[in-house]
């Protein structure tokens, strides 16, 4: 994030994060989350909520910064380089504590967000399920309700964290009425690890290693009545609010391929190859200006995605979906030029491109896939533009001949071009 898009504020807060990420974490961590030596980086976590990193942008009184969303791009990007899934573990109170501070009571404020955003607890957002995938809607998870209790039945899978959370945030089934709309069958419910929870650290993922990711099975969960967030059956918009934060720090994480980039650049003018640095070809130097253009139309969107949600813009779901197709897609683009100006040695593991390369794929699928982005993008433009009260100026207006531009749109003038009453000039 260039300096003068932050306030000085933002720019110190930036300049904290560099500093956290150049001397507080060391390769070997790296190293060994990347091996999965290291199965969840509490270490990471602890040291985050030393320096007061965590949920930056919520309330000083549950023990945030009570910054922007701008702030918190800023910071995600520094943080970014260090790969996915300590990237996952900076953002996770983002995602889990924007449900709790925006739809949650006040004593489940101060029972579960405040200590989670001080690092005295760790939370995982348990969404994905087997048959499910993007069909969120479609979940199996179910919970009935008993009394003053829940009955939580179910699985979920890709958790990231799910081997160091203390508690989950569970989407799940409790309207039951074949009828209901999709909008009014699911529940979201703070579950507590305890008796009837496993989980289990798997799938042998292709990057993002060492996150905790892992599987959810729930046999007969006794949860708490008062641990609904949203109200029952308020699941569906506590999901559309939480896809801002998800979707948006999944682009802003992705803006840390700076780190892949700066390695090929420096790399590039070191190696030569027929008597000067690879660097004086254009084949090399334009990959560069390619992947530099690619990665500040990235921050600019992501940016301004951000400074949307400070500002309660109110096409900002379509914003920030923009935000994460074109960050996730410029930085899988950018990591892969990297790799192809470094050559033989970037697919090898003497240097940690191929460790972006597969970290970073990972951006276009998760939090929803490019296709689903593009459903959002295209259906809040549909939505803008037919709207009755849209004020811009109509183009059709400027029409050569609006006589005939008029019939482009007619059913009945086409049958007449077919009975020859309308001819071709």
């Amino acid at each position: 994030m260039y300096d003068f898009l932050l306030s000085p504020d933002e720019r110190e807060l930036k300049k904290e994060v560099r500093e956290f990420v150049r001397e507080e974490i060391s390769a070997e961590f790296l190293r060994q989350m990347d091996k999965d030596e290291i199965t969840y980086p509490k270490e990471f976590v602890e040291k985050l909520a030393a320096r007061n990193l965590r949920g930056i942008r919520f309330p000083k009184k549950y023990g945030g910064r009570g910054m922007s969303w701008v702030a918190e791009v800023a910071a995600t990007e520094e943080i970014g380089c260090l790969g996915m899934a300590l990237g996952c573990a900076f953002v996770m109170p983002s995602i889990v504590g924007e449900a709790l501070e925006k739809f949650g009571t006040e004593e489940q404020k101060q029972k579960y967000l405040k200590p989670y955003i001080e690092g005295k607890l760790v939370a995982a957002e348990a969404l994905t399920e087997p048959r499910g995938g993007s069909d969120f809607f479609g979940a199996m998870t179910k919970a009935e309700l008993k009394d003053d209790h829940f009955i939580l039945n179910g699985m979920k899978r890709f958790v990231v964290g799910a081997e160091g959370a203390d508690f989950f945030l569970v989407y799940c089934r409790t309207n039951f009425d074949p009828a209901a709309h999709k909008y009014n069958r699911l529940s979201l419910l703070i579950v507590e690890r305890g008796p009837g929870i496993e989980t289990e650290y798997m799938y042998g993922l292709m990057g993002c290693r060492g996150g905790g990711t892992g599987r959810l099975v729930f046999r007969d969960v006794k949860v708490p009545k008062e641990n609904i967030v949203g109200g029952l059956h308020g699941g569906a918009l506590c999901f559309h609010q939480m896809m801002i934060p998800e979707r948006l720090t999944s682009a802003a994480g992705c803006l840390g391929v700076w780190g892949a980039l700066d390695l090929a650049v420096r790399y590039s003018s070191k190696r030569r190859a027929f008597g000067q640095e690879i660097r004086k070809y254009q084949a090399i130097s334009f990959k560069v200006a390619d992947s530099i253009c690619q990665l500040d139309a990235a921050r600019a969107m992501t940016y301004m995605a951000a400074r949307a949600v400070d500002e309660n813009y109110p096409n900002v779901r379509r914003l920030v979906s923009e935000a994460k197709r074109v960050a996730t897609e410029n930085a899988w683009s950018v990591v892969n030029n990297s790799m192809q100006i470094m050559g033989g040695i970037g697919y090898t593991d003497v240097y940690p491109i191929e460790r972006a390369l597969r970290d970073t794929r990972l951006g276009m699928i998760w939090t929803g896939t490019s296709e689903i982005m593009n459903l959002m993008i295209q259906h809040e433009y549909y939505n803008q533009v037919l709207d009755p009260s849209y004020d811009r100026r109509i183009m059709e207006d400027d029409a050569t001949n609006p006589d005939i531009t008029e019939r482009c749109f007619n059913d009945d003038d086409m049958q007449d071009v077919f009975d020859g009453k309308i001819c071709s000039k």
